[in-house]
């Protein structure tokens, strides 16, 4: 097995990443998100990203406990099959995920999704599988998640009266914001950037930014402020004790959260 991993540099270059002959994931800029709907954009990434952990009130409801789940189960059993490829083309291009078949391998009985495509070469028909097992469906959403600095949450609960408690603090949290209108972040952020001393795009430039680069200049902004500002409270010799500080809070360079 070709075992893949995200490269670093690439993903913050932008460039397109090919997980298979026939499976791309293309990076969006923030013109192309915008053009295609903040909200609905990341409804859908959040949505080909979710855990059974993030769905914890929507499963119970349907009858299935979240703890006896996989991920890949998840996105097997439903998920998978939500948006039609004019809505996932802005990531995945040509691919049409309702296409796919769930199915099982049959060496163990592990779930897989599978779609049979026919191309006409010459007057031959040939076909030719896609394949997504949970391997490839693991590269693809932390791929996904990378770009976007989503956090992947895959806690499980101690024990039983854990978890009736956080199936009611879901509940409790799915019903207080059930019609409530969802505010997505990426306006504050594109105003607090390009009003950012240290951020060096313009406001008509910065709609050219991929989406993971723009995410991380965010991140990377406030990082460096937040260690200048403890490095000048430190040496004032009236502020923080920067010996009590964790090296991680003032090394700017260092890796983002």
């Amino acid at each position: 097995m070709i075992i893949l991993e995200n490269d670093e540099l690439k993903l913050y270059r932008g460039e397109d990443f090919a997980i298979s002959r026939h499976i791309t994931i293309h990076q969006p800029s923030l013109d192309e998100i915008c053009s295609y709907g903040e909200r609905d954009y990341y409804s859908m990434v959040c949505q080909l990203t979710a855990t059974p952990q993030s769905m914890i009130w929507q499963l119970w409801s349907m009858g299935i406990d979240y703890t006896k789940l996989t991920p890949f189960e998840m996105f097997c059993g439903f998920l998978f099959s939500i948006y039609p490829k004019e809505k996932t083309s802005i990531l995945f291009g040509n691919l049409d995920f309702r296409k796919f078949q769930a199915t099982q391998r049959e060496e163990d009985g592990s779930p897989l999704l599978r779609q049979v495509i026919r191309k006409n070469c010459a007057g031959d028909i040939q076909e030719e599988e896609i394949i997504i097992d949970e391997y490839t469906y693991l590269v693809i959403t932390d791929y996904l998640r990378q770009m976007h600095f989503i956090h992947k949450d895959e806690k499980l609960p101690a024990n039983e009266a854990t978890k009736t408690i956080l199936i009611e603090d879901a509940r409790e949290e799915y019903l207080r914001n059930k019609g409530k209108p969802f505010h997505f972040p990426l306006q504050n952020m594109v105003s607090a950037m390009v009003n950012s001393e240290g951020f060096k795009y313009s406001h008509s430039e910065v709609w050219d930014m991929k989406i993971n680069a723009f995410m991380d200049s965010v991140k990377r902004i406030s990082k460096i402020k937040n260690a200048e500002l403890l490095l000048q409270s430190g040496y004032s010799g009236f502020g923080v004790n920067l010996k009590e500080i964790p090296n991680k809070q003032l090394d700017w360079i260092g890796e983002l959260a």
